[in-house]
């Protein structure tokens, strides 16, 4: 005679929810940590005006400060390198099966991770935003690999993360929490900046500015995608 099929009894079904909503805190209390941690190391930038003559010029970039031999430039690709792992970490323990509706900003945030820690992993090699050398040999390619292996991870982090913003403003449309607000001023700041950028960047006019700028506007991006996952939980973690 076949055996009766078990089913859980009330108080078991009660513990096995409870498992994974302590599960659950435990993922989200990670991913707050890593996020914290992660973004001061991202924000190592807010340090220089503290140091005076590290950077000579507004047009320079930042990440011409960690060119090796540079002052502090190991400092600093250790800190891109870090930031980068903790952040991959953030959205990793978020996780998007927690979150589904969120899936594709979440993949696009796992790319702007990844592309900032390729980014500390192969530093530029001279400073193209001040060096007019630099950069004529840049656009001739006949610099080292690591030089455009670091530019192509700048475009995909920034890519990354523009993307995720799109995606994040399109599918909270209409809603009135705190996080579509968020997005939606994000976003109508983007297009407004983007330009600005690119006008900073073909001219190497006063790129430092709005490096910074965008550094501000992605650390607001990560901390609402962070919020706003942490705050989606479901047993399918």
């Amino acid at each position: 005679m076949a055996e009766p099929y078990w089913t859980p009894l009330p108080a078991d079904r009660h513990s096995v929810m409870g498992g994974w909503r302590e599960l659950a805190r435990v993922r989200r209390a990670l991913a707050w940590i890593a996020c914290i941690a992660g973004l001061l190391a991202y924000n190592w930038w807010v340090l220089v005006p503290l140091k005076p003559g590290l950077m000579t010029s507004p047009n320079e970039l930042f990440s011409n400060l960690e060119v090796t031999g540079q002052p502090y430039a190991t400092a600093m690709q250790d800190l891109d390198i870090l930031s980068g792992v903790l952040l991959l970490g953030t959205f990793l323990a978020t996780g998007w099966r927690s979150f589904p509706a969120g899936r594709r900003d979440w993949l696009a945030m796992i790319v702007f991770a990844a592309a900032g820690l390729v980014g500390g992993l192969f530093p530029e090699v001279c400073a193209d935003g001040i060096d007019a050398i630099c950069r004529a040999r840049e656009w001739r390619f006949e610099l080292p690999l690591s030089q455009y292996v670091h530019i192509v991870a700048g475009i995909f982090e920034f890519a990354g993360i523009t993307f995720a913003l799109f995606i994040a403003s399109r599918r909270t449309r209409g809603s009135q929490v705190r996080t579509a607000r968020v997005y939606r001023r994000l976003w109508q700041a983007a297009l407004i900046c983007y330009p600005l950028l690119g006008v900073a960047y073909l001219l190497n006019w006063m790129g430092s500015v709005m490096e910074a700028v965008f550094f501000v506007g992605f650390t607001v991006v990560v901390v609402t995608q962070v919020a706003e996952r942490t705050t989606h939980t479901s047993p399918h973690i």
